[in-house]
């Protein structure tokens, strides 16, 4: 996975959109600008524009930078053999997260989140996504459900992240779901609820399935 500035250029293009996006709207901005909200979509914190700069340096380009370098320090070299689909996933944070970063930047200009649940549905959308590339990851100390169970044992890799894509489909689902449907503290309570238990579920199922191979191996 070398680095080829042909290959990348499309994914810096998305990096910079939302630093283009605030050149654009800069002397627009107050001094001051809301920078955090709460479940209501009520601004809770101001904070300098400069803060704004930030947040596109925190979401888009750290992200798209952190996935330029796995590869390099990953040590037993196995990122590399997802190829494609390696790419692919790193074509999906970066655009979810300078999509993130524009959201926030337009709510600071304008003062206002309008409705929370559009993040939250943004966020559900990424989970349906994230779901679709579980099943495809192969062992790594990088990305995936990464528990003592599944890189110690490739069978437990593989059975937990089948699992966990059709875990995170369905959360995914149920999240975007809820922000159409229900009010926000209710979509929020819900986010909450599903997110804690696809994260838990996979990690849990990663040590039940890896301590069940090891007790048939046992009674061989």
């Amino acid at each position: 996975m070398n680095f080829s500035l042909k290959k990348e250029l499309p994914l810096i293009g998305i990096v910079l959109v939302p630093f283009v996006y605030l050149y654009v709207v800069w002397d627009k901005l107050p001094e001051k600008v809301p920078v955090h909200w709460d479940i209501n979509g009520e601004i809770d914190r101001y904070g300098n524009k400069s803060e704004l700069i930030l947040v596109a340096f925190l979401l888009p380009v750290f992200i798209y930078v952190l996935f330029l370098i796995i590869p390099k320090i990953d040590p037993k070299q196995k990122i590399y053999k997802m190829g494609r689909k390696y790419d692919a996933l790193k074509t999906v944070l970066t655009l979810f997260m300078s999509v993130l970063a524009m959201i926030i930047i337009y709510a600071s200009m304008h003062e206002t989140l309008y409705n929370p649940n559009y993040i939250l549905l943004l966020v559900g959308v990424l989970f349906t996504v994230l779901g679709n590339f579980f099943k495809t990851i192969r062992s790594n100390y990088f990305i995936g459900i990464k528990t003592p169970w599944t890189l110690e044992n490739e069978t437990v890799w593989k059975e937990t992240h089948k699992l966990a894509g059709k875990i995170w489909f369905i959360g995914g689902l149920i999240i975007v779901l809820s922000c159409l449907i229900l009010e926000k503290k209710a979509s929020f309570n819900l986010f909450l609820i599903v997110t804690i238990l696809i994260t838990i579920i996979p990690v849990v199922y990663s040590y039940l399935k890896f301590r069940n191979l090891n007790l048939n191996e046992r009674n061989q």
